[in-house]
């Protein structure tokens, strides 16, 4: 693989590791659990792991409220097992990538229990406390950002649920401490990091009144200026890309929260950060000028910033992409999807279960575990549809614990689980492992220019991937008609396709909800 860089033109695999494999019997997924499983991780062919926190919590926000940042949550395992993880995964070629949540602690982190004592002690400026209600910046799941703490008599500031405090970046102490949490993981030799809300790190240091606008819930009725994406973040970037640049072919990729891509740019760079998402592809409308309107706007923003584009179906906050798109327990619009994903130029990002077509399980409001979910239901019922367990076998609890799980398995895991669609030839899983080693092999597939083609049929999405060495083209009926297609002048041979063999003359036929990718003889 001809200068194959693994966080550039590899498959990242995102794992929620509680819903992943319970290995321990707590009905929660555990990380000698994601160990177990790397065969079959190994063997669909992606290249890292991107790991969603195993931290100890008390799981106001399931994970991403963190009372100690260095160790593993004794439900999910002991640092033994993490370092057990990093060198297995090593061994097969598979990378591993933290998410690091620096922007807020929980309520319970040591740091907080000792700020919130009184306003003299060590650490009473390492949050954002005030007497009044400084402004009004709302939390992110409802309500003030403000809360008042009845034992220091003031107000802490929280973006998201009031058991997440933010931390004051400005405190070089604060800065100096989260730093140490960087390289107390590299020196465990993980590959990188992705950074939660990076751009939120810092608030106004006046703490003014956010502008307002239009928007159905309170958070979104504001112009986020003073809340988040302040000049000094580009210099905690600096730092954190020295940090990484210490440790050879380390990478960070950025959540970059109500940013536009003006602020994008401005943090991805040779001296900040590898990458960060843009996620208008992954609410894109399955509609091919929708994803080619997306694909249009990244590879211009990558452009300006002369950095490499990634794409994104779903991940632990949204809908899985066969919830979204595809018509019952049917996998055409699944697969259509997945071959758009794994034939674009940037890095693809897979969810857990994608590679099998999991559906979002539908729960009852009493079963609902998800912060937003609570507040807001029926209008938003919360992530907890997209963190379902992980569908291996057809046994109780579809393998993957011996006892109840902490959400329940999807009722089609009988027939929609690994080791059935692993028999299965056109099951969506070989399709994706198929074409996870067509990209690792051709290099065109990975860097190669892409160049839209136009005057087609309507719902078909159709593109070229160009390099000196060779010319793929990308066909995808998104209709269930059949659609005719006059091929460019020149002679194709079949690349990739599930049921054709050959080609006949310059006109084809495409199948309803067809791939067919072409090579340029």
């Amino acid at each position: 693989m001809d200068n194959f860089l693994w966080w550039r033109d590899g498959v990242i695999y995102q794992i929620y590791p509680r819903s992943f494999n319970d290995t321990n019997g707590n009905g929660l997924g555990d990380i000698a659990g994601i160990t177990a499983r790397l065969d079959y991780l190994a063997k669909l062919g992606v290249d890292a792991l991107w790991l969603s926190p195993f931290y100890p919590t008390p799981d106001a926000d399931f994970g991403y409220d963190i009372s100690n940042h260095v160790d593993v949550d004794p439900r999910f395992g002991t640092l033994e097992d993490f370092d057990k993880l990093v060198e297995e995964s090593h061994k097969k070629g598979i990378r591993i990538i933290l998410d690091l949540v620096l922007n807020h602690v929980s309520d319970q982190h040591p740091w907080f229990l000792e700020s919130r004592v009184d306003d003299t002690n060590p650490k009473h400026d390492w949050f954002l406390w005030q007497d009044k209600i400084p402004n009004n910046w709302e939390s992110v799941f409802g309500g003030k950002a403000w809360t008042f703490d009845e034992k220091r008599g003031q107000y802490y500031y929280h973006m998201f649920v009031k058991e997440q405090p933010d931390v004051n970046w400005r405190k070089p102490e604060v800065r100096k401490a989260q730093m140490d949490v960087l390289r107390f993981w590299l020196e465990r030799g993980i590959d990188g990091f992705r950074l939660d809300v990076y751009n939120v790190y810092f608030k106004d240091d006046q703490l003014r009144n956010n502008p307002t606008k239009w928007g159905r819930r309170a958070f979104e009725r504001q112009h986020h200026i003073y809340d988040g994406d302040q000049p000094e973040m580009e210099s905690v970037l600096e730092e954190m890309r020295g940090i990484l640049n210490e440790y050879p072919e380390r990478y960070a990729v950025g959540e970059t929260f109500f940013a536009t891509r003006e602020k994008i740019i401005r943090y991805n760079s040779e001296d900040k950060l590898h990458a960060a998402f843009d996620f208008e592809y992954l609410w894109s409308k399955y509609k091919p000028e929708k994803f080619l309107k997306a694909i249009e706007n990244w590879e211009s923003l990558a452009e300006k910033a002369n950095i490499f584009p990634n794409y994104v179906l779903s991940n632990h906050d949204t809908p899985r992409p066969a919830t979204r798109y595809a018509k019952g327990e049917d996998d055409a619009r699944t697969k259509i999807v997945m071959a758009m994903l794994l034939t674009m130029r940037g890095t693809p990002f897979l969810y857990y279960g994608e590679e099998i077509g999991m559906r979002d399980i539908s729960l009852k409001r009493s079963e609902i575990m998800d912060p937003p979910g609570i507040k807001y239901w029926p209008f938003n019922k919360g992530r907890d549809g997209c963190r379902s367990p992980m569908q291996w076998d057809d046994s109780e609890n579809a393998g993957f614990s011996n006892t109840k799980p902490w959400l329940p398995v999807h009722q089609n895991y009988k027939k929609r689980n690994v080791a059935t669609q692993q028999k299965d030839a056109n099951s969506v899983f070989n399709f994706t492992r198929k074409l996870i080693a067509l990209r690792k092999e051709y290099k065109t597939l990975r860097q190669g220019e892409i160049l839209q083609l136009k005057d087609m049929p309507k719902d078909v999405m159709a593109y070229l991937r160009k390099s000196d060495e060779e010319e793929i083209m990308v066909l995808l009926n998104f209709s269930k008609k059949k659609k005719k297609i006059i091929l460019p002048k020149s002679t194709w041979e079949i690349f990739f396709s599930e049921t054709r063999e050959n080609l006949e003359g310059s006109e084809l036929l495409l199948s309803s909800h067809e791939v067919l990718l072409l090579k340029r003889e």
